[in-house]
């Protein structure tokens, strides 16, 4: 039977500049427990906050940022808003699109194009393959973001373009090495797919035939967010390192006395 993965309400306000922001406070463990509230949040960029956004961001107390977005995203949408007392990390990772060039095909592309670069099932492979990448050859900067925790560089907000791919990757990794069912880490990142949370699809022309049916179908594999994405991510670490031990161990770093810690520090009984 599936279960119901709570969440935190109280701190998912309506943004109305930052996409697909929320807290992973309340998610279950495989032991019993669920990760504290307020202490790691998720979103897309925060380029576009509103004085109001940013007021609300603010009082969250934050120590650290960590910005997934690489040169091309920040051409694209604009630095981060500061906010005062925090500590940003830009912290590039592999973009799912590949970079401007790609972007720029799914704005101005037309049909046949679209068709022969992501038909046939080709762009969902394709983010399925950059999960597989990123998990295999990202590992140092994945251990940077759990270090920040194990250092108590927290609360820490996790940020990508659309919150999903990038970041969504980061803290399925952080939520692994604090023990959180693999069903509620998937059931959470799921909820990028949300009407609200959902990254807008770009297309330089509004016309019907630029937005098409069909146009839209070839590119919903890149703006969803879907399990077998992460799903391939959590086979390949298995894959290569034989078990999520090995991983945590020699991937992240991770001694079984710091998990411990960090996962006592992260992790409250229920109530």
């Amino acid at each position: 039977m599936t279960q119901q993965i709570p969440q935190a309400p109280s701190t998912e306000p309506q943004l109305t500049g930052v996409r697909n922001f929320r807290d992973v406070g309340g998610l279950p463990t495989t032991d019993g427990r669920r990760v504290r509230a307020g202490q790691v949040f998720r979103s897309g960029h925060l380029a576009h906050a509103t004085e109001t956004d940013t007021e609300f961001l603010a009082s969250l107390g934050l120590h650290t940022i960590f910005d997934f977005r690489n040169a091309a995203d920040h051409a694209l949408e604009g630095p981060d808003v500061e906010l005062p007392g925090v500590r940003n990390v830009n912290l590039p990772l592999s973009d799912p699109a590949d970079g401007t060039e790609f972007w720029r095909m799914v704005r101005d592309g037309d049909l046949d194009q679209l068709r022969q670069v992501l038909g046939e099932g080709k762009a969902a492979l394709r983010m399925a393959n950059s999960y597989r990448e990123i998990v295999t050859n990202r590992t140092a900067e994945h251990r940077q973001v759990v270090q920040a925790l194990v250092q108590d560089q927290v609360p820490v907000l996790m940020h990508c373009a659309a919150g999903k791919d990038r970041a969504g990757l980061s803290i399925a990794v952080t939520l692994l090495a604090l023990g959180v069912e693999r069903e509620a880490i998937v059931a959470d990142y799921l909820e990028s797919n949300a009407p609200h949370r959902r990254y807008k699809v770009r297309r330089s022309s509004e016309s019907a035939e630029a937005r098409s049916p069909e146009v839209m179908e070839l590119l919903a594999p890149l703006f969803d967010a879907r399990a077998e994405y992460l799903i391939a991510a959590f086979d390949t670490l298995e894959e290569i390192w034989g078990s999520l031990d090995r991983y945590l161990a020699e991937g992240l770093g991770l001694t079984p006395e710091t998990l411990d810690r960090l996962r006592d520090q992260y992790l409250e009984s229920p109530a």
